[in-house]
């Protein structure tokens, strides 16, 4: 074991069109965007056919969630 080993947790999902959908209902969830939420909920509902899509939906998601929010640069603000 070294200093720069780490381990490697990239797992392929089986589905990476469903990966991508739960990336970005992700992304709407976490930009607070509803209406987004609700038609990506409603375009998984109707095309997944398996838990696979459904884990690779989740697997998306977690992708994203696993990387942290950006804080924007403090401008003009006196501290």
């Amino acid at each position: 074991m070294g200093i720069f080993s780490r381990k490697n947790n990239d797992t392929v999902p089986a589905n990476p069109q469903m990966a991508e959908l739960g990336r970005e209902f992700a992304i709407a969830r976490r930009h607070g965007d509803r209406k987004t939420m609700r038609r990506i909920g409603r375009e998984f509902t109707d095309t997944a056919r398996s838990d696979t899509d459904t884990a690779s939906f989740q697997h998306g998601q977690q992708a994203y969630d696993a990387l942290p929010p950006v804080n924007p640069p403090r401008r003009n603000r006196r501290r």
